[in-house]
Parts: C-alpha cells; structure tokens; sequence
C-alpha cells in the first residue's frame, strides 16, 4: 500500500506544479493586461516591476489554486484510467476511496495551508501591491515630446518642436508657453531656435538649453491683476544666443506612500483583526440608530405639541379625547391638521432618510465587506476541497488524460464556480442576501456535484463514458434499422397476395 500511496501522489504532484504555475502566469497577464495603461510611459524601474509583478502573483493564488487542483486531479486520474493501471488497481481489491486517501489526506493539508496563507500572507501582499498600484497610478509618464505638438506634461507649461535630430539629441524651433499667471496665461512666451533638454537625476528638474531665441514678457502691474488697452504695449523683450531654464517637474519622481494609509481597508486585515473590527463598527452603528431614534422622537414629539396648540389653541396640560376634539372642530381646521400630519410625516421621512444615508448606510457597507473578508478565509479552503473531489472522479470517469478534455472541463466547472462565486458575493454586497449565503452559494452548489461524482466513480459507473454512449447508439440505430427491414419486409409478403 506505501508503494502505491507513493505512486499516486506523484502522479498527482507533477500535474499540480505545472498547472498551477500555468494558470499563475495566465491570471498576472490578466493583471498586467487590466493595469497596463497605468504603467506605460511612466519610467518604471526593473526592481518596481518586479515588486509588482510579484505581489500580483501572491495576490492570485487564490484563484489559481483552486483551479489548479481541479485540473492537475483530472488529468491525474485520467491518465491512471486511460492507462488501465486505475483498472489494475481496481482488479486487486482496492477501492477508489482507498486510492484517493493519499490525495485526500494531502489536500486537507492543502486546504488548511490555504486559510493560514488568506489570512497572514495575502492581507501583506494586498496592503504592498495596492500601496504600490497607488504610487504608480499617481507619477507621471515621462518626458516625450512629438513633433508639431504641444507637450502639457509639465504643470503651467506648455512646449512646442517643429523637428528634432536624434543624432546630436537638438531639437529645433522651439515655442515655450508660460501659464503661472492665472489672470493672462499667455503673457510669457520664450522662443529659440534649437535647444536640448536633460533631466536630472531626481527627475525633479528639466533643464532647458536654449540657442538664438528671445523672450516676450507682458508686464502688468500686480496692483491691477489683469491689462487695460493702454497697458498692452507695454512688455518686454529678451534677445539671447543661450540661456539656461530650470523647469519642476513635480509627479515625475516615482515616489513611495505610507502603507499605513491603506490599513483601514478590509482587505489588508486578518481573521482576528476583521472580527475585532466588525465587532466595533456594529457597535458604533447600534449607537447611531440609539442616537437617530431618540432624536427622532424626541423632534417629532415637541413639534406634534406646537402645532396642536398652535392649531387649536387647547391647554397641553388638560387631557385631550380625540373624539371630542374631531367634533368641536370644524372641517377647515380637520382638514389643515391633516395636511400639517401630512407635511410632519413626509419632512420626518426625508430627514431620516438623509441621516440613515449619511450615517448608517456606510456602517453597513463597512460591515459587509468585513463579513465577506472573513468568509473568504474560509471559502478558498473549502474550494480547494471541493474542486479534488469533483476532478478526480471525474477523471476515473472519462478515463482521459493530458492537457485536451482535462482542460475543457476544469475551465468549464471553474466558469461555472466563478458565475456562480460573483453571482453570490454581488447580492450580499448589496444586501439582498445574508453574507454567509452569498459566499457560500457557490461551495452549497459544487459540494453535491462533487459527492454525485464521488459516488458515480466508486460504483464505476459510466456515466460520462463515450464508449458507453457510442454503444448505445449503435444498438439503438441497429434496432430501428432491424424494425424498418421487418415493415418492409411484411410489405412486400402482403402485397402480392392482394393483388
């Protein structure tokens, strides 16, 4: 039994380590392929793209894991039923739960090393690659100036090149725009004939080389703010043969933010500390609908009171029969009470209902997201589970190995989890359905396929065996060509003795 133990887990091990950095790598270029506009052009160093790289990878293991068992458990018990060693096993009196017991035994492992990874690893790997994506989203991209088009990379800036030389780096007809004076924006003009530029090393500085220009200045008095017809003759003129520019590039330098800023966010919390939060965010929402509705009454109460008095002039003090008071009025003042109960009832509507938007409604988001991080510590265990026990029996099944049928039914059951996975976590973001329903709608849907299989493969049933439907077709089709031969048949003997 130890040497076919060991012959199992490493038919199994090798499918997994492949498949699983295989759909690794398809899930970071989806990554790279949704963040790619927000890192081209901006400059990126090789350490910040590996960092990136590599903190996307951790962040998708939990999707590819789970795929990557169902997969490497379907080829694996596809390979041992397509070679008939599963068969062999069988013929010796041993069962398909004793065949899997290895396999069980190391996919609980498995699964238990997936909840301590989603709960110390990937709240780390979440807070660096956000903090980062963050960083990179906010610098700029670098300096690229085209012909015949104004460049604006530059705040309060605006430069203009007709043609560059890319073998002495000049650039030539230069028209720069200087937009710092908010009230004439194009009060400063500097023209040259041919320039370089550099940056400096912080990429904090462009430094600007000019040769044979000149220099327009409009001067406008600060007192005045902005030009008077009579003023407008009045700038200056600079000639130059070369003069120097330094220009802030501010938001070019790839800079790193406080990770801190990102604590507070559900993502980047383990178990202990979304329970721990949770916990305190219901208790300030409880507080805040103590607070609304005392206030509320308290409101609705002392405005009740004036406008009863102020309606019908009646002591407060003195007990009131509503009976007695409806027949003492008359119809104008029945009806303007309840036009003002009208007006009280829909302004007590309305104010609740901007204070419940504005206080309570973010306390219940904040307490969702927490509730589906907590159960999404659980939910990647479980999947890695479920997806073993529904890819291999389903492999002892169909009997078909390699990377052909194995890869178009685990794409099309993850689909499937997927949809359904979304499907749930949408309805308990918005609170149509509790959270734990909502995150577990996918595992309460695969949990009995995966115990069908289980049990269709213990009983070696053929249920998606080809050769079985191939077979069944046949005497099927052989049948209705043997009952048609017979009608013809009995046609023809009747025939001739009715003629």
């Amino acid at each position: 039994m130890k040497k076919l133990h060991l012959f199992i887990l490493k038919s199994y091990l090798a499918p997994l380590a492949m498949t699983f950095f295989i759909t690794l790598f398809i899930l970071v270029m989806q990554f790279l392929w949704r963040y790619v506009d927000d890192m081209v052009g901006k400059g990126l160093d090789f350490f910040v793209l590996t960092e990136l790289l590599f903190y996307a990878s951790v962040q998708v293991i939990p999707m590819a894991l789970p795929l990557a068992i169902l997969l490497a458990s379907l080829m694996s018990f596809g390979n041992l039923g397509e070679n008939y060693e599963l068969t062999a096993i069988k013929a010796s009196g041993i069962s398909l739960p004793r065949t899997m017991m290895p396999l069980i035994i190391f996919t609980i492992f498995t699964s238990i090393g997936a909840f301590w990874f989603s709960n110390n690893v990937l709240p780390i790997a979440n807070l660096k690659l956000y903090s980062l994506l963050y960083d990179v989203k906010l610098a700029k991209p670098e300096l690229d100036l085209k012909e015949k088009i104004f460049y604006s990379g530059i705040d309060q800036f605006s430069i203009k090149i007709n043609d560059k030389n890319d073998e002495n780096n000049l650039l030539y007809d230069f028209m720069i725009y200087d937009h710092r004076d908010n009230l004439n924006k194009n009060s400063n003009i500097t023209l040259a004939d041919s320039g370089r530029i550099q940056i400096s090393e912080d990429k904090k500085l462009m430094i600007l080389t000019l040769f044979d220009g000149v220099r327009y200045d409009e001067k406008v008095g600060l007192e005045r703010k902005r030009l008077r017809p009579r003023d407008q003759q009045m700038f200056r003129t600079d000639h130059f043969k070369e003069e120097v520019v330094l220009l802030e590039m501010q938001g070019h330098d790839f800079s790193r933010t406080d990770e801190q800023l990102f604590t507070h966010s559900d993502k980047m919390k383990n178990y202990t500390q979304l329970r721990h939060d949770k916990d305190s965010l219901t208790k300030m929402r409880d507080t805040l609908i103590m607070n609304l509705s005392s206030s509320t009454k308290d409101f609705h109460s002392s405005m009740q009171l004036a406008r009863t008095n102020q309606t019908t002039n009646i002591d407060s003090t003195k007990t009131i029969d509503p009976i007695n008071l409806a027949n003492s009025l008359g119809d104008e003042a029945i009806a303007l009470t309840i036009a003002n109960a009208l007006d009280k009832a829909r302004m007590d509507k309305n104010m609740l209902s901007d204070q419940v938007n504005a206080y309570i409604k973010p306390h219940d988001d904040k307490i969702i997201r927490h509730s589906m991080e907590l159960h999404r510590k659980f939910t990647l265990s479980f999947a890695c589970f479920i997806f073993f026990f529904i890819g291999a029996p389903l492999g002892a099944i169909i009997r078909k190995g390699g990377l052909g049928m194995p890869v178009v039914i685990s794409i099309l059951f993850f689909i499937i989890y997927y949809i359904i996975d979304t499907f749930g976590a949408k309805l308990a973001r918005e609170g149509v359905i509790p959270v734990y329903q909502g995150l577990w709608l996918s595992s309460f849907i695969l949990f009995p396929v995966g115990a069908f299989l289980t049990y269709k493969s213990a009983t070696d049933s053929s249920l998606l065996n080809i050769e079985a439907y191939q077979i069944f077709f046949r005497k099927l089709f052989k049948r209705e060509k043997y009952d048609l031969s017979n009608r013809l048949d009995k046609q023809n003997n009747i025939s001739p003795s009715d003629n």
